[in-house]
């Protein structure tokens, strides 16, 4: 229960707070690349509940290649993705209570489909908007890695744990790490890259 206030009051604070920046964010998106302003896309929440992420836009409309976002990446979504300002819209996710400040990031249910035991329990706690993985190097991981580390967090988790991340996050962002993956193609989830499966 303490987490859940301290997401919901913090989400609150935050969208209160970046009104404005949020603002301003969408008329950079509408002026650069017109609309739409959000991408909306079914995630996989806690215990594989689906629900639908918001994000800023940051990619075209119709991108050929999804899976390599660098390639399709609007002006302004380069600078978004860079400071991860395009996740700022699911802090409506983290009052909603389909996600947490802190936790594994969200996957498609069709990864989830693939998890064994190993990768299921990262699906254990809400999705965050930060957490142990993006701290230790965003997409520039590997997916077994990522999933490693995800589930480290869920089976060491604690407040102190999330003010850990919360308070490493900033610096991360500042180093700019792990945008994208190697080669500009952010690794995906596969049964063949399970390190438990």
């Amino acid at each position: 229960m303490p987490k859940r206030v301290l997401d919901v009051v913090g989400a609150s604070v935050l969208l209160v707070g970046l009104a404005p920046l949020l603002a301003l964010i969408a008329a950079c998106i509408w002026l650069d690349d017109g609309r739409p302003l959000f991408f909306v896309q079914t995630r996989a929440g806690c215990r594989g509940r689906p629900f639908r992420v918001l994000k800023f836009r940051t990619l075209t409309d119709a991108p050929d290649v999804p899976t390599c976002p660098a390639a399709h990446t609007t002006r302004i979504g380069g600078v978004l993705r860079r400071w991860a300002l395009d996740e700022l819209p699911q802090l409506w996710n983290v009052l909603r209570g389909e996600m947490s400040l802190v936790g594994p990031r969200p996957t498609l249910p069709e990864q989830v489909a693939q998890y064994g035991p190993h990768e299921q329990t990262r699906l254990r706690v809400r999705p965050g908007l930060t957490g142990w993985a993006q701290i230790h190097g965003r997409n520039a991981l590997s997916w077994p890695d990522r999933i490693d580390l995800d589930v480290w967090y869920v089976r060491h988790r604690s407040l102190w744990l999330d003010l850990q991340i919360v308070l490493r996050t900033p610096i991360v962002l500042l180093r700019g790490v792990g945008v994208n993956g190697p080669d500009g193609k952010n690794p995906s989830f596969s049964s063949s890259s399970a390190s438990h499966a």
